[in-house]
């Protein structure tokens, strides 16, 4: 499977072959035929990195106030990494995604630009080889539920053609998850509800919960609110070299001593 490569400004707004979009259309209509909608956005997102040319990709779940809850899927160990490396910083394209509720496109992690809107994470992402990130948001223009990240080990820009595929796959991503929410709960999905797919997707988050009890811990000794604490713990871990988890481990394991 192949990468997207870079581009020049004609080649960039190029809509691609004619029979593209309906080649597209095909391949959704053929993923929405899945009987199991909790099945689909995984298709979805690997049809994306197929008929988008990329080399992975990760749905990820927001907790409504533009902060990463948990990853959903990835396609790959690289795609789970990029993942949970935003989870662990706090930051990256997928957070910014989420905090604008639109697109955002790091088309090359190398150059200064991307590079200087999230320094760690650029960082990290190109020793994992990943050159650039694509980071679409799932939901209504109400409420954003989470990310579809798409990344690539070459950079370059996403044509308008492969954007306008993006868009399409978030919108029936999101359409998936409301649904599989929906059957599970007994009700009819809404694309405006607020709380989207979080009460349903709580497993997702089983490896990130010494992270929320590690939280609970600093709040109530440092007298501090959900956010003030989970930087603390980030600050902690960036400061020791540690992943989020490790971090949270040596905090509900009393290996760390919580001060002002």
């Amino acid at each position: 499977m192949g990468d997207v490569h870079p581009r020049d400004a004609d080649d960039a707004d190029d809509d691609g072959e004619p029979g593209d979009l309906a080649r597209f259309a095909s391949a959704l209509r053929a993923t929405s035929e899945q009987p199991d909608p909790l099945r689909r956005p995984a298709l979805l997102s690997e049809l994306c990195v197929e008929l988008l040319d990329l080399s992975g990709a990760s749905i990820t779940l927001s907790d409504g106030s533009g902060n990463i809850r948990a990853t959903w899927w990835s396609s790959d160990p690289v795609a789970g990494q990029l993942a949970e490396t935003q989870y662990d910083l706090g930051d990256g394209p997928c957070h910014t995604a989420l905090l604008l509720n639109a697109p955002v496109l790091a088309a090359d992690l190398t150059q200064s630009t991307d590079a200087r809107r999230w320094p760690v994470f650029a960082q990290q992402a190109m020793e994992l080889g990943v050159r650039a990130v694509f980071s679409l948001p799932l939901g209504s223009e109400a409420s954003v539920i989470g990310t579809l990240d798409l990344y690539s080990k070459r950079a370059g820009l996403l044509s308008r053609r492969n954007l306008r595929f993006g868009l399409l796959a978030a919108d029936a991503i999101t359409l998936a998850l409301l649904e599989g929410h929906a059957r599970n709960q007994g009700t009819q999905p809404d694309a405006t509800v607020g709380s989207g797919p979080h009460s349903w997707l709580e497993s997702a988050e089983t490896d990130h919960t010494e992270v929320h009890q590690a939280t609970g811990m600093i709040m109530y000794i440092l007298d501090l609110d959900a956010q003030q604490a989970l930087s603390r713990l980030r600050a902690h871990a960036f400061s020791h070299d540690q992943t989020l988890s490790q971090a949270a481990r040596d905090v509900i394991h009393r290996r760390v001593v919580l001060d002002e």
